[in-house]
């Protein structure tokens, strides 16, 4: 995602300098290596609003942005770069996690509550992250929906193939095979698959990871009707979209889903688990279906009803199509972020009046 949008500020023409190489991230809730990132992210800040102050105006920025701000990974070059030189500071993805003010994250919780505290525009990537967002909106900040979106000329062609009539409709997954939320996916997936073992379908599955054995445990009961194609690259997995009828992934614990928006480009539809921000990606009955999060008979519901109706599957690959190119494209996102950049600045003045 961060790659993208150092895309998308390129196609709207927004000039971007990134003097900060620190990561700071901290994985397992460690105070000790929180300090020490602190402590080289503010003297990173310092040594670079030195340097900015020596350039003639005209060379300096106008803004701070920075991306994904949480408890395990803050932000704390960014504000103090902003507060320093008086400018507009604007996250794109900050999540807010009360339960994580104490304990072994209570630093970085605490890092990251002060700069989305200092941020004047918040862009919601995942809309799951708005109720808290909006809870604990300081006075005058803008909040800006900003959806998932793709870069589409980064994508080879691939047409999608004719079918022969009568042939079974043809089911996509497309995920890393590692344990927690993806293995549970897989799962669930499997305990769909084997309550509609009457029913005419085939399944792809592209994916690898040290939980590949686990995956293939779960779906060996079906047989050929299910091939592990495992990691492919790009032009063979988007030869893998266009020959699918229907992306089918249960999404547990996804923030969004990125898959779901490639398998769009190419005409293929989705069914998934309502998750976090999926329903932001996926819009319910238009490029495709939604169901109940982790519940494996409203999945099977669904899925039934989609492999019982090859047109409906049709229109919604074709509204999933149509609906990516229109608005989810890096033109739209760039769009998004001019306007999104122009709230904070206008924030970031009515904040400091």
């Amino acid at each position: 995602m961060a790659r993208l949008l150092l895309k998308a500020l390129d196609r709207a023409g927004i000039a971007v300098e990134t003097p900060c190489p620190l990561r700071m991230f901290d994985r397992g809730g460690d105070p000790a290596l929180m300090r020490r990132l602190s402590d080289e992210a503010r003297r990173a800040a310092q040594a670079y609003v030195d340097e900015v102050r020596r350039r003639v105006p005209e060379d300096r920025p106008d803004t701070v942005l920075t991306y994904h701000v949480h408890y395990k990974a803050p932000d704390v070059f960014g504000p103090a770069v902003a507060d320093a030189l008086a400018l507009p500071y604007v996250v794109v993805e900050g999540s807010r996690a009360p339960k994580r003010a104490g304990g072994a994250w209570r630093l970085g919780h605490e890092l990251a509550e002060a700069a989305l505290d200092r941020a004047d525009a918040v862009l919601i990537v995942n809309a799951r992250d708005r109720a808290m967002l909006e809870r604990f909106r300081p006075p005058g900040q803008a909040l800006v929906d900003f959806p998932p979106f793709l870069d589409a000329d980064a994508w080879p062609t691939a047409e999608r193939p004719r079918t022969s009539p009568g042939s079974p409709p043809r089911l996509l997954a497309v995920a890393m095979m590692r344990p927690g939320d993806k293995l549970a996916s897989y799962r669930l997936l499997a305990a769909s698959l084997e309550l509609l073992a009457g029913h005419r379908w085939v399944l792809h599955v592209a994916g690898d990871g040290p939980a590949r054995a686990e995956v293939e445990a779960a779906f060996r009961p079906f047989a050929d009707r299910v091939t592990m194609l495992g990691e492919l690259d790009r032009l063979a997995l988007a030869r893998a979209y266009a020959s699918a009828d229907l992306l089918v992934w249960p999404a547990v614990n996804e923030a969004f889903g990125m898959v779901f928006l490639e398998a769009a480009l190419f005409g293929c539809p989705a069914l998934a688990g309502a998750y976090g921000g999926v329903p932001g990606v996926i819009r319910d009955g238009v490029t495709g279906l939604l169901a109940e999060p982790g519940n494996v008979n409203d999945f099977t519901d669904k899925l039934t009803t989609l492999l019982q109706n090859s047109a409906r599957l049709s229109r919604l690959g074709e509204s999933a199509r149509a609906d990516v190119l229109a608005a989810r494209g890096l033109d739209a996102a760039a769009r998004r972020l001019r306007d999104a950049l122009e709230a904070g600045r206008a924030a970031h003045l009515e904040r400091s009046a």
